[in-house]
C-alpha cells in the first residue's frame, strides 16, 4: 500500500510502480468512481485494446430459457 498526498489544485501523483504495472501514459484518461468513502481510478482503454481479454473463459454455465 502506498500513501499519496492531495496537492494544490487537488492533484494526486500516481506512484511510478503503479503507473508501470498498469502501463499508464501521460494524457491517458481515468474514470473516477466513488464507492462509499473511497475513490477508484479506472484506466480508460480503447475497445480495440480489449480484444481477446476474455479468451479461455468458461461459457458452459446454466442459462435460463428465453
Amino acid at each position: 500500500m502506498v500513501i499519496v498526498t492531495i496537492r494544490a489544485g487537488f492533484r494526486v501523483v500516481i506512484p511510478k510502480a503503479i503507473r508501470t504495472r498498469l502501463a499508464l501514459r501521460v494524457g491517458q484518461r481515468l474514470l473516477a468512481v466513488q464507492h462509499g468513502d473511497r475513490i477508484e481510478l479506472v484506466p480508460m482503454r480503447p475497445a480495440r485494446q480489449l480484444r481477446g481479454f476474455l479468451r479461455g473463459i468458461d461459457t458452459a454455465v446454466p442459462r435460463e430459457r428465453d
